[in-house]
């Protein structure tokens, strides 16, 4: 019988640039400590190389690569940004190369013109001069003693308009000493088709050349292409990837690094070797944390690890789920670190029902009858013609759920409540504003009567403050929960002043995070509907005998 035949791996190394890259998306800017905690984070899921940053461009990177050196790290290996010498003028007399090679960087990232035209017409060098300040400045880093990555800028559209020198600058950047070229679509514009022949001809550049040099790529996402077009490169014979956490970057975004991995590694994983199995499977948790620490909200459509990467709210589609998860999901939402979400609205069918049932363990006795279902069903319908919507909101269907089948004996119950907010003019310029709330509550069996006042940074909350005030010296637990966050969404924008507004509330405690919605044309009350919800919900979590 004959051996079967097994191909070898080949190695895909993950080059990140989401500090100084993704730095230039709008609204994102890294304290010195943050950046110091995203190299960790990068190292902690074995990502190859971190741009630290550009050396000469800012005293913050400066001071990146002096501390950073006293920072022990596992896998990941640091590289500074800068560019090649200034026309005209020597290597060793340009003030940012100096500071480049001075750099802890034991690797340095070169950009440099990759295009006739960037040459001429943005630098105004001669094509000559161009591939002599690459050659040139390379030599000068690696004669410092530097490994050198070179990233030729505009590379694609230079290919494309004059393919015979845009590889020249290539072969310019390793006579010079280069151990990486690197091809780069700065402009984001480039198909897939070309990107895979620009970067075979790249690979036939450097395979004439004695010592190893490797071929990579850096996307923008212009087109919506950049993770497409960082594989097509792949499948070429490049074996870096440039890019971003979750895409962060100048316009449109760059290459998002944790959906081209989770590609590479479980669509290609016969053919390509990239991080770790156990690394794969916390790509979701590190897209939480980039967000968290760029303070951007999460794309919830974000492949792979998005919330919505593996929701399921066709009743049809969680039919399927229910049987077999691989009908309607191309990979096990674990394997990426992420969860299946079965949502609820008046699209759903029974199986969303009881698939979130089962999940929230709602039916534990096996009593959620198939008229029990037609009631939720019921209820969701007519909850979502009044504008409500769960799919956020898992505290809030949850509780729905209990007082269709009256298991739900309310914790308080409100006599009364109300705001107030006096704004004293102090001068042209500037005003204080106070938010007062008050509220009257009947708490627990008894009725016991809580009266409370509080203020707070408007309105909702004020209101937050008061319920806690009245509520946790009966219900203590009530202080281990906090507010995350706080969404308002006019519904009928039509009605002006008069619309209907649903908000969503966020909390969490130290064990886990919840949904809660409220629904009114006063924006006051529909916070004050979600705000109960949570507090109901944290409530109704731990068992309780109030008398």
């Amino acid at each position: 019988m004959m051996e079967e035949l097994t191909r070898e791996t080949t190695r895909i190394a993950l080059y990140d640039s989401t500090l100084r890259d993704g730095a230039q998306a709008e609204g994102v800017a890294f304290s010195l400590n943050d950046k110091f905690a995203a190299t960790i984070r990068l190292d902690e899921l074995g990502v190859d190389y971190v741009e630290g940053g550009y050396p000469a461009s800012n005293e913050k990177d400066k001071a990146y690569f002096e501390e950073i050196v006293r920072r022990p790290l596992k896998t990941t290996q640091i590289c500074a940004f800068g560019m090649t010498r200034r026309k005209g003028v020597r290597p060793e007399d340009d003030p940012g190369l100096a500071q480049l090679v001075a750099s802890s960087a034991k690797i340095v990232t070169i950009v440099g013109k990759g295009s006739h035209f960037q040459a001429r017409e943005v630098l105004g060098a001669t094509l000559e001069e161009n591939l002599a300040m690459i050659e040139e400045t390379v030599r000068f880093a690696v004669d410092s003693g530097k490994r050198v990555f070179f990233d030729a800028e505009h590379y694609f559209d230079g290919w494309s308009d004059d393919s015979a020198y845009s590889m020249e600058t290539l072969r310019a950047a390793i006579r010079g000493g280069a151990e990486a070229v690197v091809l780069c679509d700065t402009n984001g514009g480039t198909m897939s088709p070309m990107i895979g022949a620009a970067t075979h001809s790249a690979v036939e550049v450097v395979q004439k050349f004695e010592r190893p040099v490797v071929v990579g790529i850096h996307a923008h996402n212009d087109c919506g292409l950049a993770v497409a077009n960082s594989l097509a490169a792949v499948m070429s014979g490049a074996t870096m990837v440039q890019g971003t956490m979750n895409g962060l970057g100048e316009r449109c975004g760059n290459a998002d690094l944790l959906v081209v991995a989770a590609n590479l590694a479980l669509k290609f994983n016969d053919r390509y070797d990239v991080l770790t199995p156990a690394a794969i499977e916390r790509l979701a948790a590190a897209s939480r944390f980039f967000y968290d620490l760029t303070n951007v909200n999460p794309n919830a459509g974000q492949p792979y690890v998005g919330k919505s990467a593996f929701a399921h709210k066709g009743g049809m589609h969680v039919s399927g789920i229910n049987r077999n998860p691989a009908s309607y999901e191309h990979v096990p939402p674990e394997s990426v670190g992420n969860e299946r979400r079965i949502l609820v609205s008046e699209l759903s069918g029974k199986s969303n029902i009881l698939a979130c049932a089962k999940k929230y363990r709602l039916d534990e006795d096996g009593s959620l009858d198939s008229e029990t279902v037609e009631k939720i069903l019921d209820a969701i319908a007519e909850k979502e013609n009044q504008g409500y919507q769960y799919e956020a909101a898992d505290a809030s269907f949850r509780l729905l759920v209990k007082k269709i089948r009256g298991e739900f004996e309310p914790s308080f119950k409100r006599i009364n409540y109300q705001t107030s907010v006096a704004v004293t003019v102090i001068n042209e310029k500037y005003t204080d504003a106070k938010t007062v709330a008050t509220v009257k509550l009947s708490v627990g069996k008894r009725g016991e009567i809580r009266h409370e006042v509080a203020e707070g940074d408007g309105p909702v909350d004020a209101l937050n403050n008061a319920l806690r005030k009245a509520l946790e010296p009966i219900y203590p637990e009530l202080r281990e929960m906090k507010l995350v966050d706080y969404k308002v969404r006019v519904l009928n924008s039509d009605a002006a002043t008069a619309a209907t507004t649903r908000v969503i509330i966020e909390s969490r405690d130290g064990e886990e995070g919840w949904g809660t919605v409220g629904v009114s044309e006063n924006v006051v009350e529909a916070s004050w509907i979600a705000l109960c919800d949570s507090i109901e919900y944290k409530l109704s979590k731990a068992v309780r005998d109030v008398k």
